[in-house]
């Protein structure tokens, strides 16, 4: 479902990736884990077409990302990904509901049918009594289960999400893990999460160690490489939620 092939990407000297090759099938709960600086979250940009790469590519659904426009990657980005952030950037100004539907007005979703959508998620979330409540009157939990909803409002093919859990306390923490298994088990869903919280990534299907801009086992690899330079042996020769939901300033302006 999403084919990565040998991803680079270098900010000025700094090269960040630097070689990454992944499959990530349907179905599949995936963390990424590893120390700060190790790639992760600029794997994940680039994954959710916040970023390109320098060079590899990026296919989701057999579309090869790194090949659209920047317009097409606006389109494809609203109906095919969804995001999940650490700090759910909800929008202040809306209601639970509304910040739900935002995503679907984008896609071009009639009023009817989007306000149905984000019905039934937040019904399934259990949030159905706190749709026509802002922001800052919901709880930390709430919140962060309003912005799942809003990331699942168009049926994307994958969520991404950055550290969806870190800042919620123990029981919210519990809470939305659960929910991202349940959400597979009812739609379907790939969930694709960077994640510090090692009992997240104990329980997810499979997880992705990077280090140093690779994949653990290339780490490993690799080091074994200069080790046999060393004895004169040849070797062998992702900020912004108004780009995420790109369009919204006609919204909201």
């Amino acid at each position: 479902m999403i084919e990565i092939q040998g991803i680079t990407k270098s900010f000025g000297s700094l090269e960040v990736l630097k070689g990454i090759d992944l499959t990530i099938d349907r179905g599949e709960i995936v963390s990424i884990v590893g120390p700060s600086g190790a790639g992760k979250t600029t794997l994940l940009q680039i994954v959710g077409t916040l970023d390109r790469p320098d060079s590899g590519s990026v296919c989701i659904d057999g579309i090869d990302t790194t090949r659209l426009s920047k317009n097409q990657l606006s389109d494809f980005r609203n109906r095919h990904i969804g995001f999940v952030f650490q700090f759910h950037q909800l929008l202040p100004e809306f209601t639970a509901i509304e910040n739900i539907m935002i995503p679907a007005y984008i896609a071009g979703t009639s009023s009817k049918e989007a306000r149905r959508r984000a019905e039934e998620l937040l019904n399934f979330m259990s949030l159905s009594d706190r749709a026509r409540h802002k922001p800052n009157e919901l709880s930390g939990g709430e919140k962060q289960r309003v912005a799942v909803a809003r990331a699942l409002v168009n049926n994307p093919a994958v969520i991404l999400a950055d550290e969806p859990s870190g800042s919620l306390d123990s029981k919210n923490k519990a809470e939305l893990h659960q929910l991202f298994f349940d959400l597979r088990e009812k739609y379907g869903q790939t969930f694709v999460i960077v994640t510090h919280d090692e009992g997240l990534a104990n329980i997810t299907d499979r997880t992705i160690k990077m280090r140093d801009g690779l994949l653990e086992e290339n780490v490993l690899e690799n080091s074994s490489r200069q080790h046999e330079l060393h004895h004169g042996i040849n070797p062998p020769l992702v900020d912004n939620l108004r780009d995420v939901v790109t369009g919204i300033d006609g919204i909201v302006n």
